[in-house]
């Protein structure tokens, strides 16, 4: 699996202002409920209960927010730039400022677990968080990230 099968460029968010951990998450859940079926509440319930178990805060500013959620029926993706880094609690103690939204339906087996590997796998390249946190637009960091799993 690959990043780009995960997300498209309407799921490309740069610049989104949030002031701290929660409000990122409800900003998110907002925004991936206008692409789909699911109320913004029940999405960020979700978020919220999985962050208490553990924070999702993977390092090197960048956070990995992931939920089942019922109701969905495939896979979905947001990859976000925050305007400002944030609190994140990750495991490396740093802010975030790149958060990666996977949300999984909850009746599709282990689909998830290559979706999570090609997020953290990319995210961990330094060039692809480069082209992250320097992308002037959604439509050309696609385009870079496309072109790297070519």
């Amino acid at each position: 699996m690959r990043l780009t099968d995960i997300i498209k460029p309407d799921r490309i968010l740069l610049g989104l202002r949030a002031a701290d951990k929660a409000q990122a998450l409800a900003e998110i859940a907002k925004r991936a409920s206008a692409h789909l079926p699911i109320e913004a509440s029940t999405i960020l319930t979700a978020l919220s209960a999985r962050e208490k178990l553990g924070s999702t805060g993977f390092g090197r500013g960048f956070a990995l927010p992931h939920v089942r959620i019922q109701g969905l029926e495939k896979l979905f993706g947001l990859l976000v730039r925050l305007a400002k880094p944030i609190e994140y609690e990750a495991i490396d103690g740093k802010s975030v400022d790149i958060l990666f939204l996977l949300l999984i339906p909850v009746d599709k087996g282990n689909d998830h677990v290559a979706a999570l590997a090609a997020v953290s796998r990319a995210m961990r390249d330094e060039t692809t968080l480069a082209a992250v946190r320097k992308a002037g637009s959604a439509a050309l960091l696609f385009d870079d990230l496309a072109a790297t799993e070519a």
